[in-house]
């Protein structure tokens, strides 16, 4: 796989479980809580599958492999950190739904 494919990993993974967390919301909103959480479970496997791609990437600059800082691979980052924040947020608003039923 090469470089932009790697760092299209962690773009297609990111913007999955991003998503999925607004899909969770959505869901726990029309009291499906069961269909949110396991949306929620998919943005965690999203996440996880995008978070491998990046160690990858890291562990193989600290083996001393030049990684190439492209605005791909800052927009990468900014997804993956953006998707993380949606789905704690995500879990949060699923629990306040959850109290208010």
């Amino acid at each position: 796989m090469d470089y932009q494919e790697t760092i299209m990993g962690i773009i297609v993974n990111g913007g999955n479980a991003r998503s999925n967390a607004i899909r969770s919301i959505k869901e726990a909103k029309k009291g499906n809580f069961e269909e949110a959480e396991k949306l929620l479970e998919q943005t965690n496997e999203d996440l996880a599958q995008a978070h491998r791609v990046q160690t990858d990437l890291i562990q193989g600059e600290a083996r001393g492999e030049k990684t190439e800082i492209t605005l791909l691979m800052i927009h990468a980052q900014d997804h993956l950190m953006n998707a993380m924040t949606v789905r704690d947020l995500a879990r949060e608003i699923i629990d306040l739904h959850q109290k208010i039923n």
